[in-house]
């Protein structure tokens, strides 16, 4: 919608307008094609790493662009008004490979990697979901057991973004010395190292063209030199990461929403019914301002949001709010965007389909739309004790 709210500044305007130009130039012409065909975006990632994108919030001593959460959230809100699956692409590289390492490695740890994935030589990844421990993340059943001065890994992950493309991957597992259970542990490993298999692409009903597969642990071996942090320590740290992830969640699905909408404003401008535009009528007038009065208030929210991170303010609630409200608007508002279109929204040639197909996946990523309540619930409550 091209909202100005007070988070912006000029270096925020420019970046928003560059790479809005980026996506209707380089994206739209191709999304429907990536839709359709599942077809990883890789030209479209070798450019956005060009333009800088890949490494915005990562600081500049360790290759990135140095910005803040408020410029990620532009770049990825513009990213997915024009195609969902380039826009998480980036996000997941960035909020769930990239950021851990930061947020959690030793010094060496970022030396090695961060220049890489700032720089989109290479692409990042999180390991968390099982297939018996999705929204509760602490039954994770992936065992390291040490061995000596080795951690030997087995276990599977599913439905992990860029798993097939990253180069580096987080993730958690449970740790075991002596036969005690010591923790969930979040190691980091190259992708190429033995023991560690990739499945087969997911065939999705949305974000066809983002690479989403599940990962293997077959006997891996890993050293101290693997660990991410402090053993014992992985739940608390991954709800940290996850935390400022739901901003970027945040942030997609607020650009998944404004997609759908302006093409349903477009269209209602120029569909013809009973002598008149159709947006004309009172009945798409509403829809349309539903959906306007929607997204301005998740903007307000996800910004928000991104800025408390911004000040090193807890935003815990915040992003919570965001990832919550702004993945409801989404599915609503690409829903009403069918509508407006009619008959020709169930087409897949006009596009508009493609973003309802898109939204659904917000509701549930990162943290379904139920955990975010029990989220928001408890940081209530945490207020309500300290008044």
């Amino acid at each position: 919608m091209g909202l100005e709210l007070p988070y912006f500044t000029e270096e925020h305007r420019m970046l928003r307008e560059m790479v809005s130009e980026f996506a209707a130039n380089e994206i739209v012409p191709v999304a429907a094609e990536l839709d359709h065909t599942g077809e990883f975006p890789a030209t479209l990632v070798q450019q956005m790493a060009e333009l800088d994108l890949m490494g915005v919030p990562i600081p500049e001593e360790y290759g990135g662009a140095g910005m803040d959460t408020v410029a990620y959230a532009l770049v990825v809100h513009e990213l997915a008004i024009a195609d969902a699956s380039v826009a998480i692409t980036l996000a997941a590289h960035t909020s769930l490979g990239t950021m851990p390492i930061l947020l959690f490695g030793s010094e060496e740890q970022k030396r090695k990697y961060l220049p890489l994935l700032a720089k989109g030589e290479i692409l990042g990844a999180l390991g968390l979901t099982e297939p018996g421990a999705g929204s509760d993340a602490g039954a994770t059943q992936t065992r390291a057991e040490l061995k000596g001065d080795r951690y030997i890994i087995n276990g599977q992950k599913s439905f992990i973004t860029n798993g097939g493309t990253a180069g580096v991957m987080a993730f958690t597992a449970r740790l075991y010395e002596n036969g005690e259970d010591r923790g969930i542990t979040v190691f980091l490993t190259d992708t190429d190292t033995p023991g560690l298999r990739t499945g087969k692409p997911e065939k999705k009903m949305g974000w066809r063209a983002s690479d989403t597969r599940a990962i293997y642990f077959e006997d891996m071996e890993l050293t101290a030199d693997n660990l991410l942090g402090v053993p014992g320590q992985g739940f608390r740290q991954v709800i940290q990461a996850l935390a400022g992830g739901r901003i970027s969640v945040g942030a997609l699905a607020l650009g998944t929403a404004d997609g759908a909408y302006r093409l349903a404003r477009s269209y209602a401008h120029e569909r013809e019914a009973f002598g008149q535009t159709i947006d004309r009528f009172q009945a798409i007038q509403f829809m349309l301002s539903d959906i306007a009065t929607s997204l301005t208030a998740a903007s307000h929210l996800v910004y928000h949001a991104a800025w408390l991170k911004d000040q090193g303010r807890s935003a815990a609630k915040e992003a919570a709010m965001a990832k919550l409200f702004a993945s409801e608007v989404a599915m609503r508002s690409t829903s009403d965007a069918i509508q407006i279109y009619g008959g020709y929204g169930y087409i897949r040639e006009y596009n508009v389909e493609r973003y309802f197909r898109d939204a659904k996946i917000l509701e549930i990523g990162e943290g379904t739309s139920e955990i975010q309540r029990i989220i928001i619930a408890r940081e209530i409550m945490k207020e309500a004790e300290r008044v």
